[in-house]
């Protein structure tokens, strides 16, 4: 298995950050970097009956994207419901689950910002 770039290894680290928050507040992990033809899903959780995706965007600094805001678009948005159907194909047991869509934007250390959760309809 190929070594991880510096890229991936702050994208694990932002993602792990996510999880521990979200697992702290009763969260159950399914799916983490499930990937199918039309890209990944970066966290797939669960409570009862209910199920939240987690699109995770990590910065070092605020640039014009505003910590990674700027690129969750309608092309994304696009890609993430193509990707999540996918997901329902190969685990249908949670296809009538009801599903809500969060991006977590994750500030990289030196930074101390709290994780920004931006909730998305679905």
């Amino acid at each position: 298995m190929a070594a991880r770039s510096t890229l991936q290894r702050r994208g694990d680290w932002a993602e792990q950050r996510a999880l521990r928050l979200l697992g702290s507040r009763g969260w159950t992990l399914h799916s983490r970097q499930w990937r199918c033809r039309w890209g990944e899903l970066d966290l797939v959780l669960s409570k009862p009956q209910r199920l939240l995706l987690v699109e995770v965007k990590a910065r070092s600094r605020c640039g014009p994207d505003g910590w990674g805001q700027a690129s969750l678009g309608p092309r994304k948005r696009l890609r993430l419901q193509r990707a999540w159907s996918c997901w329902l194909e190969a685990h249908p047991a949670w296809a009538d689950c009801p599903v809500e869509l969060v991006y977590a934007l994750v500030a990289l250390p030196p930074s101390r910002r709290a994780v920004r959760w931006i909730h998305v309809s679905f």
